[in-house]
């Protein structure tokens, strides 16, 4: 029977009888125009589709700065270097993201008001200038602990490396902005601000070219400042890391004013400079300095900086490292945060290197405890480190997912396929897309599979368990996943060939065509197809062999001498991107770093060189190219001009292999690079990138894009693939880890026609079925997991509007009227209260077998646009419901697993009492996993014998239920009696013998109260809840055959419960007439009675 065709006689018209029922219920609203497909489609439509973060956390990833509340230490603030700002209240047992969807996903420092811990300022913009470099739109403050951050600024800074906020007016901040590492202008220099960042005073300017990367206040007289400049520039080709601008300045009246420090500091050329005064001696000043000439070392000055002393050659690297930090409590003692982080405790004469034990290198920041220096946290490449013993042992915050990954690959295997992926210094990691927990995937779930900077990973289309991967430079590895074991396999030069020039992040992929053929580039092609085993090169150089001293940088050359000239840059002249057609063996597409593509549709044989592209400028990086999968004449291309200052989005499509190219870059934001392309393996307007700000979706091949935000940061998102069994879009992020859109395919369905429509159930993908594992145990709060997909079969939807509540529709005329300024008429009382009992709308979701039976009711809140909604493929509840508030989306609980086959789903919506179908019935698979040991041998009897416990759990826990209601009713009875004058001796006993026999029930079904424990119960009858719980315990998680000794429970409860049940009927009759004699005395009402009364 179809129960929703009785639902207008039933509940709804009893729970809304009365209601005003409104006109043009989910009427389409009449077009004069033709609405464009940007306006119909965009992110709020799809917001429903939401992206999971599977981490991991493993290895975590680069920190830039601590901001530590002074009053206490277990509250602060981390800022990532590309992933954003978290916040712990808790000493990292747990975090907070803060800074999840504002202009910047990168930090370069985070820094406290002194004097209210609710305010926080952050510059965004990593404070470096390394080659995996990220930017920033400003300075950010928050003055609600960071519950919400307000841009105060600076926009062109790109990279800040230093905020100070005067100790005496909080309202007086220094920010140092670097400026763009790639390019010259915009805002450089030294910044202050007397109004709380309302406006912006610069302080200090050297030049177009250079800025300053630190400022710091004397911790005694806060007019005394000191500040560095940086003269630096990278770019693709080159980098030089210093120049004659770089140089400590140093102020005495509260910044207004600066002179270039100089006595006893290098003349030559100066790069990266670090800088710190002691809080213990503030005549001491400390400075790190890298210079041309091997004149880099360690600084100190004793009168305020006015003079200074070299105290030993120590120095690291400018572009990544140099930042010191003086110990609170020994002037002489101080910290250089490096590859390996040392320490002096002599002002800089001699160093020792900090303790490394099960610790990552690479360290960029450190908070010292001023009140127990042997305690500090570390932060760097690998996460967020705290020791308590001075760094000879410590304690890894596990379970921070700030990972950043170059590249993604996915695998087949099976029943969850595994997310591959090269990290900026953190390994190449492996791991499930989910698994069968209920907490999701752990951090003990993925392997490191080869260290260092890891990049490509590309894994065997018929054999998950071979991998392929890498650390820089082309060092490829072929790793076998069953055992562990992994050999060196690069392709080497041959006697009397040239070194090759392999690129930092370089390309390999697997042939479509052949699983044993891989592809490796360098300046060349490499071809192996015997799995890297023995390799050719199919090409000559492909690059366009320009020198890269032969660029000016900052408008001039440089000479060889010049500081760290191209130190931590790739050699210039190579393959950076590499794809070959999957619908034509030898068509092979290469993009290098100095603006070719080059393609050769034969193997390698011959190849055309391609050098000019419409709007792209001359020798741009080629960050992506993607051959298409429906037309083996298309090929789409992904250009990055960042690192000349240069942001825009550069995408284009040929279709003529290259011959010819079109912009397809529409409508993607101006400031966004693009890093990556993919494409719908069956819709082939369905295109994706992934940019620096994000991923976007296009429906009509690039004239419009729309951001998918759901679930997802901002952050730059370097890759993306797509798993075809599963139909998932998988994104490798930046900054966080790995990204997963569990079953685009609605996506593909989305059109400006559909979105005319009242509503749309789109089709359902095949649901797994099986039991899930239990959850974190005793694991602790920072147990790290990400989240598996709901489980269950998902449903998605699009609606077009919800209906309006009464109450909306009162509130929007008012609206109106209150901007006209006329009278606003005033609901009556009865209208208020209708308003009040009103329920709001909700979705129904009906599911049934394959012979239209319905197994279960689900309901939703309604949500406008395109959203998902999960069964968890089991019927009903065995429960009794509560005696509570009628919240029809309130999750419902569950009964057992349902039998695996076809199903359908419809769905409709409940407004104003009334239901109304909005979308036919969709099939779709219950499927089992198939992951038991023993199986039932039969599992239509498992279902049936589990509905038949089932059924009988209903009636056996509602008995229970009203039998301990008539206990209290009895209470209520026998006090009402109590304070009744007149009440017989005879309504007492009845009373009396009534107790007793619920009491004599409940023994039936609850047995004897256990003593000591709960083995220690005196001798008794086994009771009925017993014998019930222990069969739908065991059955609740566990798809195994019944057992002989459930079947006898059963027949067991099949003779006992029905004799308890005659017992609880009798109650229930015999109740009604004691309660309609106690009516009779006068006594005082009681629950279940109702009131009589005569008048007089």
């Amino acid at each position: 029977m179809n129960t929703l065709q009785n639902l207008k006689k039933g509940v709804f018209s009893l729970l809304f009888l009365g209601m005003l029922i409104q006109p043009g219920f989910l009427q389409a609203k009449k077009k004069t125009t033709e609405p464009k497909m940007d306006t119909l489609i965009n992110s709020a439509l799809v917001s429903g589709l939401k992206f999971r973060n599977i981490g991991p956390a493993t290895t975590s990833g680069r920190i830039a700065d601590f901001a530590v509340n002074p009053n206490n230490h277990s509250e602060y603030y981390v800022g990532v270097a590309s992933g954003n700002i978290f916040k712990t209240i808790n000493n990292g047992t747990t975090w907070m993201p803060v800074f999840d969807k504002y202009g910047s996903y990168s930090i370069g420092v985070v820094t406290m008001d002194p004097n209210n811990s609710n305010v926080v300022w952050t510059g965004t913009g990593e404070n470096n200038h390394q080659r995996a470099l990220a930017y920033g739109d400003g300075v950010y403050k928050t003055m609600d602990g960071g519950k919400s951050w307000k841009n105060m600024g600076l926009k062109e800074s790109r990279h800040i490396g230093g905020i100070v906020i005067d100790p005496r007016n909080s309202n007086i901040v220094f920010v140092a902005a670097e400026g763009s590492a790639w390019g010259p202008g915009g805002d450089r220099g030294l910044y202050k601000t007397i109004d709380g960042g309302e406006t912006w005073k610069k302080v200090l300017e050297i030049s177009e070219n250079t800025g300053v990367n630190n400022v710091v206040i004397d911790p005694v007289e806060p007019d005394i400042m000191y500040a560095t400049s940086e003269q630096r520039r990278r770019h693709v080709y080159g980098k030089i890391n210093g120049g004659p601008e770089s140089a400590i300045y140093k102020s005495t009246d509260g910044g207004e004013n600066w002179r270039k420090l100089k006595s006893g500091l290098p003349s030559v050329d100066m790069g990266g400079m670090g800088i710190a005064v002691s809080p213990v001696n503030h005549n001491y000043v400390y400075a790190i300095i890298e210079a041309a000439e091997d004149k880099s070392g360690f600084f100190r000055s004793t009168d305020r900086g006015e003079s200074w002393s070299k105290m030993s050659d120590h120095a690291s690297s400018g572009q990544y490292y140099n930042e010191i930090y003086c110990d609170p409590i020994d002037a002489d003692k101080v910290y250089s945060v490096e590859t390996y982080t040392h320490f002096t405790e002599d002002g800089g004469k001699t160093w020792t290197k900090l303790g490394l034990k099960d610790r990552h290198v690479d360290d960029h920041a450190i908070w010292i405890d001023p009140s127990d220096t042997n305690h500090f946290m570390i932060g760097g490449d690998g996460g967020i480190y705290e020791s308590f013993d001075a760094g000879e042992t410590y304690v890894f915050k596990c379970n921070l997912s700030v990972t950043q990954f170059y590249r993604v690959q996915v695998d087949n295997a099976l029943p969850f396929y595994n997310v591959y992926g090269g990290t900026q210094d953190n390994n190449t990691l492996g791991g499930p897309s989910q698994n069968i927990s209920k907490e999701g995937v752990a951090n003990a779930d993925w392997d490191p599979i080869l260290g260092g900077d890891g990049f490509w990973a590309q894994i065997d289309p018929t054999d998950p368990n071979i991998v392929y991967c890498e650390y820089q430079y082309g060092n490829l590895y072929r790793y076998d996943k069953k055992s562990g074991e992994k050999i060196e396999i690069k392709a080497r030069e041959p006697k009397g060939e040239p070194a090759y020039k392999w690129n930092w992040n370089a390309p390999v992929i697997i042939s479509h065509h052949k699983n044993t053929r891989l592809y490796a580039a360098a300046n060349k092609l490499f071809q192996t197809d015997d799995r890297g085993n023995t390799w050719k090169a199919i090409s000559g150089d492909l690059t366009t062999g320009k020198d890269r001293d032969s660029f000016k940088i900052m408008g001039q050359y440089w000479s060889a001498d010049a500081v760290k000239k191209h130190v931590s840059t790739s050699q210039f002249g190579t393959i950076i991107s590499l794809a070959e057609s999957p619908l034509k063996e030898n068509l092979l597409y290469v993009g290098t770093d100095d603006g070719l593509i080059q393609v050769s549709d034969n193997g390698g044989g011959q190849w055309k060189k391609y050098a000019a592209f419409p709007g792209i400028p001359q020798y741009t990086y080629v960050s992506d190219l993607l051959p298409s999968k429906h037309n083996e004449n298309v090929i789409y291309a992904s250009f990055d001009n960042r690192k000349r200052d240069d942001f825009k989005p550069y995408l284009l499509k040929s279709t003529d292999k290259g011959n010819s190219w079109v912009n397809i870059a529409g409508n993607l934001p101006e400031n966004g690079t693009v890093h990556t392309i993919e494409q719908d393996f069956m819709a082939p307007e369905l295109l994706f990138v992934g940019t620096e700000f994000g991923v976007f979706f296009t429906k009509d091949e690039g004239k419009n894009w729309i951001q998918l935000k759901a679930g997802i940061p901002t952050i730059a998102i370097r890759d993306l693939t797509i798993q075809k069994r599963e139909g998932d879009l998988v994104a490798a992020s930046f900054g966080r880890g790995f990204f997963i859109l569990d079953d685009y395919s609605p996506l593909r369905s989305v059109t400006s026609e559909m979105i005319e429509k009242d509503a749309q159930l789109f089709p359902v993908k095949d649901a797994l079925m099986y039991i899930q594992k239990g959850g974190k145990g005793s694991m602790g709060a920072t147990y790290f997991t990400a989240p598996n997909p709901e489980f269950g079969a998902a449903f998605t939807y699009y609606l077009k509007e919800v209906p309006k509540t009464a109450k909306q529709i009162r509130q929007e005329k008012e609206k109106e009227l209150l901007k006209a300024g006329t009278y606003i008429p005033q609901p009556s009382w009865k209208e208020m209260e209708e308003e009040a009992k009103e329920v709001a709308p909700y979705l129904v979701f009906v599911v049934k077998d394959k012979d239209g039976n319905e197994v279960r009711r689900l309901t939703a809140k309604a949500q406008k646009g395109i959203n998902r909604s999960n069964w968890d493929l089991r019927f009903q509840s065995l429960y009794p419901v509560k005696d509570e508030e009628f919240v029809p989306t309130k999750e419902a609980k569950s009964g057992m697993l349902v039998m695996p086959g076809v199903y359908q789903v419809e769905m409709g919506i409940v407004s104003k009492g009334e239901y109304k179908l909005l979308a036919d019935a969709v099939p779709f698979k219950a499927v089992t996993l198939n992951n038991t040991s023993l199986p039932a041998e039969n599992r239509a009897e498992l279902v049936a014998f589990q509905q038949k416990v089932a059924n009988m759990s209903r009636a056996i826990y509602g008995s229970m239920q009203l039998n301990n209601t008539y206990k209290n009713h009895i209470n209520a009875i026998k006090m009402a009696l109590l304070q009744t004058p007149g009440a017989g001796a005879v309504l007492s006993t009845k009373v009396n013998d009534l107790q007793q026999e619920v009491d004599a029930i409940d023994f039936l079904f609850n047995g004897v109260e256990a003593r000591a424990s709960g083995e220690e119960i005196p001798p008794a009858q086994i009771p009925i809840s017993e014998r019930i719980n222990n069969i739908v315990g065991a059955h609740w998680a566990s798809t195994s055959g019944v057992t002989q000794t459930q079947k006898e429970q059963f027949e067991i409860l099949k003779e006992e419960f029905p004799v308890a049940l005659k017992r609880l009927h009798a109650v229930a009759d015999e109740m009604k007439l004691v309660e309609a004699e106690l009516e009779k005395t006068g006594a005082p009402w009681t629950p279940g009675r109702v009131p009589s009364y005569k008048m007089e």
